[in-house]
């Protein structure tokens, strides 16, 4: 995509995946949901093995026999602790992105107007809320490159320095002050009347 190596899935080969290629890299935020971060980022680089492929194809992913595909993302190990209906969500995504982009997750980002205008494409993405769109927009901002105009407002805090998501890990030192952040919230939520 830009040259950037990202280290969100702390694997070496499934980090050099989603450096390379975008419909990986979206696949992994879809994952990145109920389980550990890392597991979710390692998910694409195991799916493309285990279809035998180089790179995370969405028009394979969305071709997929869904019997067969909810076997991929079964394993052993499974690629989610939800291996069936993420699954779905993953081959949905994959449809869209074949349908509405020929096949080319770049286009999502690419030559977009503006950060809103990406929050909106995200958006319309199965399995992507408001969140979630915002924590992408910020990741592509803040490690891509990516910057639209208004994109850190459009991430809102996500956009703001710090290490509040995914989009603010480099390594294994910010991995955990993000870690440290987002139990802070969960304990001040926990803790509100």
């Amino acid at each position: 995509m830009t040259g950037t190596t990202l280290h969100l899935a702390h694997d070496e080969k499934a980090d050099e995946l989603l450096s390379r290629d975008p419909f990986a890299l979206l696949t992994g935020m879809l994952l990145d949901q109920r389980i550990p971060m890392e597991k979710a980022f390692a998910g694409p680089a195991l799916i493309a093995e285990r279809l035998g492929l180089s790179a995370l194809d969405p028009a394979a992913v969305a071709s997929a026999d869904p019997e067969t595909f909810a076997r991929v993302m079964a394993g052993p190990p499974a690629v989610h602790r939800f291996p069936r209906s993420m699954g779905e969500r993953v081959q949905a995504l994959a449809s869209h992105v074949t349908g509405h982009y020929d096949g080319d997750a770049g286009a999502i980002w690419r030559d977009v107007a503006s950060g809103r205008e990406l929050v909106t494409r995200l958006t319309d993405l199965p399995g992507f809320g408001q969140q979630k769109a915002k924590i992408f927009v910020a990741l592509l901002g803040k490690q891509l490159g990516v910057r639209p105009d208004g994109w850190e407002t459009a991430a809102g805090d996500y956009g703001l320095p710090g290490y509040r998501s995914v989009a603010d890990v480099i390594d294994e030192a910010s991995l955990q002050k993000v870690r440290e952040y987002k139990r802070s919230v969960k304990a001040a939520a926990k803790s509100a009347p």
